[in-house]
This record gives C-alpha cells, sequence and structure tokens, in this order.
C-alpha cells in the first residue's frame, strides 16, 4: 500500500491555506428520506461554517444536489421515477433549493447565485471558458455560486449521473484549491466499515491505484446516485487539476467546523497547483491557430499581462473561442500558448486595436484580452 498514508494529517492548516473551496452536499444530507422535507437546521449550520470561511477571505462555490428529491415530495412522486417524471421533479424542487440557499446565505449578508450544469457543459471548452468566467466574475463580486446538474434537461448521454464528478469539474472550472465531498460517511476505508469490522479508515490517499479501487464499494443510501467508486473518479480529477479533495462526515451539523477542529476525514492531496496543472494542459494541447504579436506584447506577456488586441499583428488559422492556438513574437518563435477569447474572424477584426475599439469593431462590447493570463502559458517564465 504505498500509495497510503495512515499519519492523519492538519485539517485546520489546510482549511486555513484554501483560497477557493467548493463544497459539494448530496440529497441524502440536504433532504429528510422520510419526509422529503428540507433538512433546514442542518442546512443553517453548514451556511454558518461557510460564511465564516469567507469572512476569513476564502471564495466559497457549493455543489448542492436535492432538486429532485425535494421535487418529488412536493409532486407526491414515489421513490424511483421515470425520467420524465423525474426531470419534472427537477424543475419544481430547482426553485425550492435554489431559494432555501439564497435565504440561508441571506441571514449572513451574503448573495448568491444559481448555475445549472451538464456534462457536456464541462466538456465543451467554449462553454466551460464561459461558465468558468462566469465563476469568476461571480466570486470577485462576494457572490457565492451554488451548482446543481440541470436534471431538468439532461438525458442518459448528457448526464453525470451524479454530483460527485460535477463538483470535481466545478472545482477546477473555479480554479479552486480544495474540494470537500460531504458524505454520509467519515472517509474512505480499506472495506465498507458497515460490513466489515476489521474495515480501517485511511486519512490519507496520494496516489489512487488499482489496490484503491478495489477497496471501493457502492453506496448504501437508496437515494444517493454515487458512492465510493465515484467519489475516486472525483479525486482522480481534482488531484490531476491541482485541487485537494476531502471526504468528511456531513450528516450531523455544522459539518465544516468539525472537519476544522480535527473531525475524521480521508484526504486526497493535489498534484500540483491550480494554476501549474493548468498551464500543463494547456501547453500539452495542439494549437489549431496562431496568433502573432509584436515585441511590447512579449514583453508584457512574459511579465504575466494578458493578450491585449493592440499587440497582435496577424491571426493565422480558422479556431473558435476556447480553441488553442500558439503566441509567436515578432521574429516568428513560438513565446506560447493560450486558449483563444475570440473566433478567428473576430481576432482579424481587432487585431492591432485598442481594447476601447472593440465594440466599434465587431458591433457589439467584447472581452478586453484576445486571450486572458489564466488560459495561457508562455515559455521561459
Amino acid at each position: 500500500m504505498g500509495a497510503l498514508t495512515m499519519e492523519n494529517p492538519t485539517h485546520t492548516d489546510r482549511l486555513n491555506a484554501a483560497r477557493r473551496v467548493v463544497v459539494k452536499v448530496g440529497s441524502a444530507l440536504l433532504v429528510d428520506q422520510e419526509s422529503g422535507a428540507l433538512r433546514e437546521d442542518w442546512l443553517q449550520s453548514l451556511v454558518s461554517d461557510l460564511a465564516a470561511m469567507r469572512e476569513r477571505g476564502t471564495r466559497i462555490a457549493v455543489v448542492s444536489s436535492g432538486a429532485i428529491a425535494l421535487g418529488r415530495a412536493i409532486l407526491g412522486l414515489g421513490p424511483d421515477p421515470a425520467l420524465e417524471e423525474a426531470q419534472a421533479a427537477a424543475a419544481v424542487g430547482q426553485q425550492r433549493l435554489a431559494r432555501a440557499w439564497e435565504e440561508a446565505f441571506s441571514a449572513h449578508g451574503c448573495a448568491t447565485a444559481q448555475i445549472l450544469l451538464t456534462l457536456s457543459d464541462t466538456q465543451n471548452r467554449r462553454r466551460y471558458l464561459n461558465g468558468r468566467a462566469t465563476m469568476e466574475t461571480l466570486m470577485r463580486l462576494g457572490a457565492i455560486p451554488v451548482v446543481n446538474e440541470n436534471d431538468t434537461v439532461a438525458t442518459d448521454e448528457i448526464r453525470y449521473g451524479d454530483n460527485d464528478r460535477l463538483a470535481a469539474r466545478v472545482a477546477l472550472m473555479a480554479g479552486a484549491d480544495l474540494m470537500i465531498l460531504l458524505s454520509d460517511i467519515d472517509g474512505f476505508y480499506t472495506a465498507n466499515p458497515k460490513h466489515d469490522s476489521e474495515a480501517r479508515h485511511i486519512p490519507e490517499i496520494g496516489e489512487i491505484t488499482s489496490e484503491i479501487e478495489a477497496m471501493a464499494g457502492e453506496s448504501d443510501n437508496a437515494s444517493a446516485r454515487g458512492g465510493m467508486r465515484t467519489k475516486l473518479v472525483a479525486a482522480k480529477t481534482a488531484m490531476q487539476g491541482g485541487c485537494t479533495m476531502a471526504v468528511t462526515l456531513g450528516t450531523e451539523a455544522h459539518p465544516i467546523r468539525r472537519l476544522m477542529e480535527g473531525g475524521r476525514a480521508t484526504w486526497f492531496p493535489a498534484m500540483a497547483t491550480p494554476q501549474v496543472a493548468r498551464k500543463n494542459w494547456i501547453s500539452g494541447m495542439k494549437p489549431v491557430g496562431t496568433i502573432h504579436v509584436d515585441a511590447g506584447a512579449v514583453t508584457a506577456l512574459r511579465s504575466g499581462k494578458s493578450l491585449l488586441p493592440a499587440g497582435v499583428t496577424g491571426v493565422d488559422g480558422a479556431f473558435e473561442r476556447g480553441d488553442p492556438v500558439a503566441i509567436t513574437g515578432p521574429d516568428g518563435t513560438v513565446v506560447g500558448a493560450a486558449l483563444a477569447g475570440y473566433r478567428a474572424a473576430e481576432a482579424r477584426a481587432i487585431a492591432g486595436k485598442r481594447s476601447s475599439e472593440i465594440a466599434e469593431c465587431l458591433g457589439y462590447p467584447g472581452r478586453s484580452a484576445l486571450a486572458h493570463r489564466d488560459d495561457m502559458v508562455i515559455w521561459g517564465t
């Protein structure tokens, strides 16, 4: 078990060090399984914990299940509705879910925003960038994004099927350095502790091996879509994307505070920082176009600036927003790579222009940067 570390990590240090945190909340925690009612006292305790983190300067996003469970109770549906009934339940329950988060956070002076996503939204680069930009702006303005899968329109081919994996993709989209999965169990065990008295809790997993995967079983909770297997899939995504993940018990009140005070959890440490992981991802893509820049732009890029249209001298290729492009200096040397902020035709139209002229050139207000510094890697910096 070379991938396992049995030493208990310092929870407080990890939580205090995190600058951006995504917290995933499942239906089984948020909704009473017998009555179908929202667990309001528990929700208020969680929000109190999150508001305290926010006051310390941490930016927060929430991935919340519960729409179908809430809507099912309101519509009087059984525990296993047909697809169209589940989607109808989601449409009804999503309003109740959003209102619950809004009311809970507003008591602490925090604004919330609802974001609904499907699997394809996080796989398509253009939609991924749009979602990333929206989430970044919301956090900058002090709002807390509350994300859920768009169950009303999602079908099997565009579904995550569980919010553990959705949470991991949201964590990467938000540039989070920590993701906390609140669960009905206090972490990962060598076997299912409900069935095996010899099962041992594992405080930290530095690498997800085939041996680790063999230990994972399915969830015992009928209302939960995911089990420990889906959490391992989420952990792989998070770790490779530069985000540490923790699985901890969420059933009792104040679950984040309990974790902060040393409550049991399993940690999956990131393999790099979110910034380094993203740069590696961008640099590994094959460019489908080229943006040529002048010497002044090269200097600005190497000092960490975004690529503005004013420094662009030419655009080659046919690409869409979000496609990878190479950046070359005045001597033709490739100096970096980026995800394009504009389509090729738009990039040509604004090349050499000041940011204040973009609206006049395109006929509509555009982004000030042709490629944002967060979506770019410059060699030698």
